[in-house]
């Protein structure tokens, strides 16, 4: 095998031989075989998974690569040692990474569009939800297969992908006998045994936080920071991401941070303590009296709840104005990408004449994009639940969606070879999309809540989703390139893993969102009455926290409510004693129940006093949910949202990049915190190492596999944990170890009770375990990895896909 060209070199000038692939183009070792299909689907669906539970929580991903085949390379070489088969070739390997790497970038879409349903008023629908995750990955692929000659061909040597590039030279080093997963695999059993003691069995805090001011009990006053708080939730996930995206982006999260808890939130709370009615968008508690002590007033507002009514907004405008700049910026760029694309492809097809011989140049035929895409739109109109159907609207949204897919993959494409797909501004392209799609329909005059809000949101659901696996696809082509693969079977490798990854991060989500709902009566009013629709679809309230309707002692029961209730939804405004949501109604009309969700929680108790589940947090939702509400219904809190447009402006200014600092500004502090951690910990660990020579050796130093492992392990135990709900209450129980052994009874109830997050020595006890991940991943960090050969210069860290 002849060794590859500089990946990073120009391109060749006239009296310069062409590239030479690692794996010459004259021989055919073993490629697409079944064994590396099925390696790379469940690697892809296991990444998927936990790169889903990620976005959800803060709202961003990092790519699953070079961690994949790394595994990949280790899984195979035990096995041929184990068992005396045959080695497998590095065009298997690298099929294995190509199936498992769209789980990644599939896992983004989804999480930052499906849950933006709920917040619009309708159901997540099984098959709306697995429809347009199977459609927008298929639709990327599609999209990639012409431009790859454009792209990964032509632009040789001007456009980099550098994820794709260090994934070659990691292939190409685990083919002379380096990379390793060791550090994978150990961060991945620290990180489970931690996020399981940590949130199944409590034995310390999950999320210590601390107020940054005092309230005196007889008067109420605030001396302090007034609504300033100091938190963290000390996760292993979130430490390995801060050390994957680098100090420099994990720096500018935790100022956005720090601005939202301890500049906003404070004057917020300072200028609001002496007013006697809320401050929109907060109102009156509904189901409390309107008094001094309602929480409703800002002086009754703790940290979480300023974020929940004034912050979020605030951030949300900023998030927007972020990714707006980083599509202006790009503007040139995205324009030049067009039309040079569609040159390059003109070209192509006027000089290839009939289909190449050599089988480095064997891609899908075109055929294969005209009639998948025709295929497409036809699904698209037929599925119900998207609400397009075969009328002139709905074939205009299909239309749109082609439009928009080719245009966002093109420019996807293209912005991944410059700055990588972990730095491609996903956001900003559904950004761009939902805005211009809500202008035409405002302009056609469709502003139905019914049918154009989902209109519109399906449109940008399935252009997110494509724009993101285009952005991967063109990585794993790179990645092809360079080792010399051939394109057909690659293209053929990334369809089977999207479709399968696609279905099970749909039911994933699905999941997920039941496991973390529950239902209360909290703030229903008593005489609310509800019109309930003929066609309403029925739901019994989720076990186990459902009160007992028969029982009328002074001490209610808890037993599940077998009962079946219609669904309503409730939008904003439409009444005036309910908060907007999604509400279990009976026959009478008379709302009981309170759908409360992850993606949109509102109560931190639930109706026994326990915690509510953990919510789902990531910015994107919300802001995708907001922009429609605003321009189709005009309800967005306009003030709050430009103010936080033009701190993003201000921020650019001053020469910063608004986006990550827009991220902070809209997470919770608590997230922001354990990223910057990691942040710092590569900043040191770098230092300690000193700085890697190329891309790929960074990729593979032992505290970047290391904090893989970590996310891999905390996310997909924190998936596991989530769904114990569905198993019986003695389970949960039983694996309850704090409770056992620290737990004490509750003077009203009687019962033992266990709230780790209260108590100070569990605080403790959690950042001591935390500064023990941390030290390791520092440890390990600062030592240096296998020697990775050619490349070009590595980069400060990866910036994570938002």
């Amino acid at each position: 095998m002849s060794e590859p060209s500089q990946p990073g070199a120009p391109p060749p000038g006239p009296s310069e031989p062409p590239f030479q692939p690692f794996v010459p183009a004259s021989e055919s070792p073993p490629e697409f075989t079944w064994p590396t299909i099925v390696t790379g689907v469940v690697l892809g669906i296991v990444f998927g998974a936990s790169s889903l539970y990620l976005v959800l929580k803060v709202g961003l991903t990092v790519s699953a690569s070079v961690p994949i085949a790394v595994l990949s390379i280790t899984l195979f070489r035990a096995f041929s040692k184990a068992f005396g088969v045959r080695k497998t070739t590095i065009l298997e390997n690298n099929i294995v990474q190509t199936t498992g790497s769209a789980g990644e970038s599939i896992a983004f879409g989804v999480g930052v569009t499906m849950p933006a349903l709920l917040l619009l008023g309708f159901e997540m629908d099984p098959v709306r939800v697995m429809t347009v995750s199977v459609l927008g990955a298929v639709l990327g692929i599609l999209m990639m297969i012409p431009l790859r000659r454009a792209f990964i061909v032509k632009q040789h040597g001007k456009l980099i992908y550098p994820e794709g590039t260090a994934c070659a030279e990691v292939l190409i080093a685990g083919e002379k006998g380096g990379a390793t997963a060791k550090m994978v695999f150990v961060g991945f059993g620290v990180a489970l045994v931690h996020k399981f003691l940590t949130a199944a069995a409590k034995l310390w805090a999950g999320e210590p936080a601390a107020k940054l001011y005092a309230t005196n009990a007889a008067t109420g006053a605030k001396t302090g920071l007034k609504g300033g708080q100091v938190s963290g939730e000390l996760s292993p996930e979130l430490l390995g991401v801060g050390f994957l995206i680098g100090p420099r982006v994990a720096s500018l999260m935790m100022a956005g941070a720090v601005l939202s808890y301890f500049v906003l939130g404070p004057l917020i709370a300072t200028f609001g303590e002496q007013l006697s009615d809320p401050v929109a968008p907060a109102d009156w508690a509904a189901g409390k009296p309107r008094d001094a002590k309602n929480p409703g007033l800002i002086r009754n507002m703790d940290p979480d709840a300023l974020r929940a009514n004034y912050l979020r907004y605030i951030g949300a405008g900023a998030v927007a104005a972020g990714g707006i700049i980083s599509m202006c910026r790009a503007l040139p760029l995205i324009a030049g990408s067009v039309i040079g694309g569609l040159r390059d492809l003109r070209a192509t097809r006027v000089a290839g004449g009939a289909p190449s011989s050599v089988r480095t140049e064997h891609d899908m035929p075109i055929t294969v994009v005209i009639y998948g895409s025709l295929i497409l739109v036809l699904v698209l109109a037929a599925v119900p639940q998207l609400g397009l159907g075969f009328t002139p609207f709905g074939l205009l949204g299909a239309a749109l969606i082609l439009l928009f897919g080719f245009l966002f993959v093109t420019v996807s494409s293209r912005l991944t070879g410059e700055v990588g797909s972990s730095s491609n501004p996903i956001s900003g392209m559904t950004i761009a999309t939902l805005l211009l799609v809500c202008l035409i329909f405002l302009v056609l005059g469709r502003i139905d809540p019914n049918t154009a809000w989902l209109t519109a949101l399906m449109v940008a659901a399935v252009v997110c989703i494509a724009s993101s696996n285009g952005g991967t696809t063109s990585q794993d082509l790179k990645t092809g390139y360079l080792v010399g693969a051939t394109p057909s079977k690659q293209q053929w490798a990334i369809l089977i893993g999207s479709v399968v990854s696609a279905l099970v991060i749909g039911l994933t989500m699905l999941a997920l969102n039941s496991a973390q709902t529950h239902y209360t009566m909290q703030g229903i009013s008593k005489t609310a009455v509800l019109t309930v629709p003929r066609d309403a679809p029925k739901e019994k309230p989720g076990k186990p926290y459902n009160r007992n309707q028969e029982k009328t002692n002074d001490t209610p029961g808890w037993e599940a409510d077998t009962r079946e209730y219609h669904i309503v939804h409730v939008r904003a405004g439409e009444h005036p004693d309910l908060k907007p949501g999604r509400y279990l109604v009976d026959d009478a009309g008379k709302p009981v129940y309170r759908t409360d969700m992850p993606i949109a929680r509102e109560e931190k108790k639930m109706d026994n006093n326990e915690d509510a589940p953990p919510a789902f947090v990531a910015p994107q939702p919300g802001l995708f949910a907001n922009i429609i509400k605003g321009i189709l219904g005009g309800t967005l809190e306009w003030a709050l949202v430009i103010a936080g447009a033009l701190i993003a402006i201000a921020l650019e200014l001053c020469g910063v990049a608004a986006l990550p600092v827009a991220v902070g500004m809209y997470l919770a502090l608590a997230s922001s915190t354990p990223i910057f951690i990691g942040g710092m910990a590569r900043l040191l660990a770098d230092k300690l190492r000193g700085r890697p020579k190329n891309e790929a050796e960074s990729e593979t130093s032992p505290g970047v596999l290391l904090a893989s492992g970590y996310i891999a392990g905390g996310t997909l135990c924190g998936l596991i944990i989530a769904f114990f709900v569905f198993l019986p209450d003695g389970f949960n129980h039983f694996i309850n170890l704090g409770l056992h052994l620290f737990g004490e009874i509750n003077e009203k109830t009687g019962k033992p009770e266990w709230k780790p997050d209260d108590v100070e020595w569990a605080k403790v006890v959690a950042v001591g375990m935390f500064a023990a991940l941390a030290a390791l991943l520092l440890w390990v960090g600062s030592r240096k990895g296998p020697d990775v050969e050619g490349g070009s210069p590595a980069q400060e860290g990866e910036r994570p896909t938002m």
